[in-house]
């Protein structure tokens, strides 16, 4: 028997940005194209940047906003026209060989507590319904998200589900409990 991968969450740092760029390739269906660039840029702009490593290796991360940021960005603003008081996760990527192991529900639970600290009200995303990405809504899902509204992106090649979770009604978990599978 192996033994359990050992597991961290930490904030991000310029040494992780190859490999975070490299994260983000690999899945660029699911999200935008991101260089490293544009990751020192959206880094700079950012209220949370953290990474979860397994066995010391960059395995996931996180990236989100908060709602008076300066980032231009289709999604971002159309929560800003609508909703103040919220921490936009603009990505959210856990390698395809690290998957099922709780990474990107680690890193949500940490998300909620630290947005619970800064006295957000709500956590906003988006994810594609067209085409579709049916992990992404499961686990959308299961942390208490709903959909307040959809817009087309690329032209009207791809269609997202705009998405909330309001920190109130989102039990904050025990923290001893294992974040939802």
């Amino acid at each position: 028997m192996q033994p359990a991968p050992a597991i961290a969450l930490r904030d991000a740092v310029a040494a992780d940005f190859d490999a975070i760029v490299a994260l983000n390739a690999a899945d660029v269906a699911h999200t935008s194209a991101m260089d490293t660039a544009r990751l020192h840029a959206l880094d700079a702009l950012s209220v949370y940047h953290r990474v979860a490593t397994v066995d010391g290796a960059v395995a996931a991360f996180l990236l989100a906003m908060a709602d008076d940021s300066a980032y231009v960005n289709d999604n971002f603003g159309w929560f800003a026209a609508r909703a103040p008081g919220f921490v936009y996760v603009d990505r959210i990527v856990v390698g395809a060989e690290h998957r099922g192991l709780g990474l990107a529900s680690r890193l949500y639970v940490d998300l909620f507590a630290f947005a619970r600290e800064r006295g957000a009200a709500q956590i906003a995303c988006e994810y594609n319904v067209i085409p579709p990405n049916e992990p992404s809504r499961r686990f959308h899902d299961r942390f208490g998200f709903h959909e307040v509204g959809r817009q087309w992106l690329d032209g009207g090649a791809k269609q997202v589900s705009m998405q909330v979770a309001e920190l109130a009604s989102v039990p904050a978990p025990d923290a001893a409990a294992q974040p939802p599978p």
